[in-house]
């Protein structure tokens, strides 16, 4: 294929690419970068059970004016369900039936939430209603009413009883009561509605909310609980974890009401899982909306139609080119060695997580380790593949020595080893061990130290939040990558690492070349010295090419 064809294909692909950038953020009003002045979250719910009988009827506990947000826009997903709205002592519901369902079901709630006024204790309007207290048998009841009444002794109103009795159920050396009676709270969960059970002892108003903090993209985000007391004029929000009272800033309030989150006929297996993803910029929620309206299908056959999961798988995933692309200039065009094609991008990933120098330190530990064991191997004459899996199972023992090391020392980013993709670590190191024997150590060791340095600018780039940002919302910006990669790929000449290799070479070939031009201007000048005026003179080519040459001295 001739270059003016390579050259012609790449400029289309690249002119394509840049095409659909422009239209995206000059028509769809798609942002350049990320937002700084406000934030735009999508929270979803998912519902998924296994159906025991035909006729099915789930209820999903739904946010109804959560303080401190604003829900811009709902969205249900349920197919072949019937859809019930309904709003219960303010709580919000909804209510899917199905009249046949097989296989395992999943039903999504997906819902477009915009920070809005300061975040206050939501108001109550009902009127303040005293707990079922608890049913106890000796010793517990016992337990229960001198906890309660110590309690009592550091508090001084409803607000700070609740605080002193979440404070000490938090203890990490609690009393006896405590310890007796926390026996049979498995979870965070059962305590918050033991609590509101203690304190109707004490004649107190208290309940249970859900909601979570919103703050960066979770795929799996925790609901958690939260304890509200009424001290007589409000609701007082106390955290279960901290003992802190105040309603947080970033809390969104899932549901206040009594009931589970999630309910399925004759079916305590349903499970209800949420996920949180930060939207790109304020912009990016408005231009999506205008979409929907104008022309749906540029929405939904687009990334932005995905699970929130699997968006977060490709944000991740649209960071691997750009890490090739680096790999590329670093080894076509600086000359940059490294051992393997993609293993410093892999690499590269994972320091995502473990951060560079942390990542650094964990790769050199766990590579350094399974070198001696493989020269160790190499002892025993064993083949290749066994050698190879002889390795891998090594490289999962060390990593998991460097973690238990790392947790016992105290050192939390020890047990980020386990990031690292464990195949192409013993991939390395099989191939460090062979560049060491056959090509000696100093070469093995240069190559390793190039797959780091390729690794950690990767890195860089990689963990670039506007990048990030750019190649996500323009995915089209791959296809300029892809043309540049076409160009680079016809490319054969000196990279800059073989010009600083061989600058001493190219010193003498430039001396050299000045001798030789200085030596035919000499010879020009003879000739010009015996030439006859209007003649072409008396010398002949050979004698000028003679004259020309060096002398023996200069040979």
């Amino acid at each position: 294929m001739k270059k003016a064809h390579l050259y012609l294909l790449a400029a289309l692909i690249a002119l394509a690419g840049a095409s659909a950038i422009v239209y995206k953020w000059q028509v769809l009003n798609f942002p350049l970068r990320p937002s700084t002045e406000a934030e735009v979250w999508t929270v979803q719910a998912r519902v998924e059970y296994q159906p025991r009988k035909p006729a099915n009827k789930v209820t999903l506990q739904l946010p109804s004016d959560p303080p401190g947000f604003t829900v811009l826009d709902e969205r249900f997903v349920a197919k072949n369900y019937s859809m019930l709205e309904e709003t219960h002592r303010g709580a919000r519901e909804v209510q899917w039936t199905i009249r046949r369902a097989t296989g395992k079901q999943a039903l999504y709630y997906r819902a477009t939430v915009v920070r809005s006024d300061p975040a206050d204790t939501p108001a109550d309007t009902a009127t303040p209603r005293i707990g079922d207290p608890p049913v106890l048998v000796e010793p517990y009841d016992t337990a229960a009413r001198t906890l309660l009444d110590q309690v009592r002794e550091g508090s001084v109103d409803n607000g700070t009883y609740a605080q002193e009795l979440v404070r000490r159920f938090n203890d990490p050396n609690p009393t006896q009561e405590v310890a007796l009676l926390s026996e049979d709270l498995p979870n965070e969960e059962a305590r918050a509605r033991f609590f509101v059970q203690l304190l109707a002892l004490r004649n107190i108003p208290a309940k249970v909310v859900h909601g979570f903090e919103l703050g960066d993209t979770q795929s799996d985000a925790p609901m958690q609980p939260w304890l509200q007391v009424y001290n007589g004029v409000r609701w007082i929000t106390i955290n279960l974890r901290t003992a802190a009272d105040g309603w947080p800033d970033d809390l969104f309030l899932w549901s206040p009401s009594r009931e589970a989150l999630v309910q399925v006929d004759d079916n305590p297996g349903a499970l209800v899982r949420y996920s949180v993803s930060r939207n790109l910029v304020d912009a990016m929620a408005t231009a999506e909306r205008r979409l929907e309206v104008q022309n749906a299908n540029l929405v939904n056959y687009s990334l932005l139609s995905l699970p929130l999961q699997a968006q977060g798988v490709y944000r991740v995933l649209f960071m691997v080119p750009i890490g090739a692309f680096i790999m590329l200039l670093l080894r076509n065009l600086v000359g940059i060695k490294s051992f393997g094609t993609f293993m410093p991008v892999l690499i590269a990933l994972a320091f995502r997580e473990t951060e560079l120098l942390a990542g650094v330190a964990l790769f050199v530990i766990v590579v350094s380790l399974g070198l001696l064991v493989r020269f160790y191997l190499e002892r025993l004459r064993l083949l290749l593949v066994p050698r190879l899996t002889a390795v891998l199972i090594l490289v999962v023992l060390l990593m998991a020595f460097v973690s238990v090391i790392s947790n016992r020392l105290g050192i939390e980013v020890g047990l980020s080893v386990a990031l690292f993709p464990m195949v192409i670590m013993a991939m390395t190191i099989e191939r460090i061990s062979v560049a060491w024997e056959e090509r000696g150590p100093g070469l093995a060791i240069r190559e390793a130290i190039g797959s780091l340095i390729v690794a950690s600018i990767a890195y860089l780039a990689m963990s670039w939040d506007w990048l990030e940002h750019f190649v996500f919302v323009f995915p089209e910006s791959l296809l300029i990558l892809f043309a540049i990669t076409l160009v680079i790929g016809r490319y054969s000449g000196y990279r800059l690492s073989e010009l600083f290799r061989f600058r001493a070479l190219v010193r003498e070939v430039d001396k050299d070349a000045a001798e030789r031009a200085a030596a035919a201007a000499a010879a020009g000048a003879t000739a010009a010295a015996v030439a006859t005026p209007g003649g072409t003179g008396d010398i002949d080519a050979a004698t000028l090419d003679d004259a020309a040459k060096p002398g023996p001295d200069k040979a």
